[in-house]
């Protein structure tokens, strides 16, 4: 079902600092802050050679992040994005399973203006997994 790892996303308290330390002292391609209103956030991405890091803030005091954030005030890994071709049917596969989406679980579009969900954490091993709809044709080759 799953594609290419699409990014790793990484709640920071300082948006602006860490999005310096990637620039100033990885040398990345770190790009503009992003709001994600639908979503709670606010995002920059880390273009890498072979996949994307997402670094997040929350976008309000309500945001999810705001609670990921005063559990671990230092920031950390938050969740992981996976590319599918197809997200209605990885919805019908997953959920059949047991797991769970978050939200209403119906896919909301995601920062690159695409369809994702949320797949909770307890049904992945403690981990929160995005999907995101990616059409294999629209792949670079």
């Amino acid at each position: 079902m799953i594609g290419r790892l699409n990014h790793v996303a990484i709640a920071v308290p300082d948006l602006a600092a860490a999005a310096a330390k990637y620039r100033d002292l990885l040398g990345a391609d770190v790009r503009h802050p992003l709001d994600l209103p639908e979503h709670g956030v606010t995002v920059v991405f880390v273009h890498l050679e072979n996949t994307k890091i997402e670094l997040m803030t929350p976008l309000g005091p309500n945001s999810p992040v705001a609670r990921f954030l005063e559990a671990n005030p230092s920031g950390g890994i938050h969740h992981v994005c996976y590319e599918v071709p197809d997200i209605a049917s990885s919805i019908r596969t997953l959920t059949e399973a047991g797991a769970r989406v978050l939200g209403d679980g119906k896919p909301k579009t995601g920062a690159h203006g695409l369809p994702v969900v949320f797949i909770h954490p307890k049904d992945f091993d403690g981990t929160l997994i995005e999907l995101e709809e990616v059409k294999p044709e629209l792949q670079p080759a």
